[in-house]
């Protein structure tokens, strides 16, 4: 799955320890996810769009 979320983090100017420590993972997660290499649990996909305030659709592109 795609995902806008390295643009929405350098956007925030918030570091990927920083978004890590907030979200209670490692950076190698927010990492891999930025680079498409894991999908996140629906509970951290939900925890990442109250983090940055955003709708589910803004930070992940479903593709068929």
């Amino acid at each position: 799955m795609d995902n806008n979320l390295k643009n929405l983090r350098k956007i925030r100017s918030v570091s990927q320890n920083d978004l890590a420590d907030a979200l209670s993972v490692s950076r190698q997660t927010i990492n891999s996810i930025e680079n498409g290499k894991f999908d996140p649990s629906l509970t951290l996909a939900m925890k990442l769009t109250r983090y940055f305030g955003v709708s589910l659709e803004e930070i992940f592109i479903y593709k068929n």
